[in-house]
């Protein structure tokens, strides 16, 4: 296994309290194999992936227990020296807001050259030629003409070509695509998917695709890890999740994507809203939510049931969800 998260919890001390942002995550992704972690802003998956990354804004943020193995390695126990190393070099993380990511004094040559400086020794002519042969990979036109230009002068899909030119430049191991296609139009959304997958298949390298859309994953991801509260409700391969849901929070996500074949008809929302991270509910914490909830799942929290031998859900009722039914 590439990379693997183990029972990970994070918290955030504020004045108003303790917000419990990662309550025993877990999962996997393997070299080669793409995982998308799906779930409403709060959730947790962002913060998963900064524990990952070493980049938890700490105070006040603390990881409070959990271990996260890479390539076997356990980054947990490694100093901050080594960790940066590990940075850039073996995994690298796209970030949703490329225009506030890039550094907006510098060209998108300089800083694509930064990390052939940095962590290969070369000199900044060279830095720059492989500039140009990034900017090239990604398909950014006259790229020997651009990398000289600064990040404003870039629409939005170029610029997300860049932070993903900037992830690819060491040939990592691991990428981390945090909600890469966000206000990007959707034509401009499946050729930033395309190039991500593309280059997953011709690296061999394990991606994490991070996303509230389920829409967005469909043909790229192999599976689909679904959050809610810091927790994975539901963990399946991408074609059974679509197939039949096991999780009512899953079966609501997808059934609130719009579909040609019901053009005119409201479009299905969750109610309510995600919980207060301070004070999570008791049991179940999506029970205030759930048209399936009865009384066990106000009390009792549901472990990750085993549906089958790749797949798991978090709900004490996930024979019912699995086949449509509202208990």
């Amino acid at each position: 296994m590439l990379l693997e998260v183990r029972d990970l919890q994070v918290e955030f001390r504020t004045r108003d309290g303790v917000a419990k942002a990662v309550n025993g995550v877990t999962y996997g992704v393997d070299a080669g194999e793409t995982l998308a972690v799906l779930g409403e802003s709060g959730s947790g998956k962002s913060v998963t992936a900064q524990a990952v990354m070493g980049i938890l804004d700490i105070p006040p943020g603390r990881i409070t227990g959990g271990e996260i193995l890479f390539q076997g390695r356990g980054l947990l126990k490694l100093k901050e020296e080594e960790r940066r190393r590990i940075r850039g070099a073996e995994m690298a993380m796209i970030f949703q807001d490329a225009l506030s990511s890039l550094n907006p004094v510098l060209s998108v040559g300089d800083q694509l050259g930064e990390m052939f400086v940095v962590h290969r020794g070369m000199s900044r002519k060279d830095a720059r030629t492989k500039a140009v042969e990034l900017m090239d990979r990604v398909r950014i036109p006259a790229a020997k003409e651009r990398v000289r230009d600064y990040p404003h002068q870039f629409s939005g899909g170029m610029r997300q070509r860049i932070m993903i030119a900037m992830a690819m430049a060491l040939e990592p191991a691991l990428i981390i695509a945090d909600e890469p296609t966000t206000a990007l139009d959707v034509t401009v959304q499946a050729q930033v998917m395309e190039l991500l997958a593309e280059l997953r298949r011709e690296y061999h390298m394990g991606l994490i695709l991070i996303t509230h859309d389920l829409g967005v994953v469909a043909d790229v991801a192999d599976r689909i890890a679904v959050m809610y509260a810091g927790r994975i409700v539901e963990s399946a391969p991408v074609h059974d999740i679509y197939k039949a849901p096991a999780h009512p929070y899953t079966r609501g996500l997808l059934e609130s994507i719009p579909r040609l074949d019901q053009k005119g008809q409201e479009l299905y929302a969750i109610k309510g809203l995600p919980p207060n991270l301070m004070d999570i509910p008791p049991g179940c914490a999506f029970h205030p939510r759930c048209p399936m909830a009865r009384d066990v799942c106000r009390t009792d929290v549901p472990p990750l049931y085993e549906v089958d031998e790749d797949r798991g859900s978090a709900c004490h009722f996930w024979r019912e969800c699995l086949h449509g039914l509202d208990g």
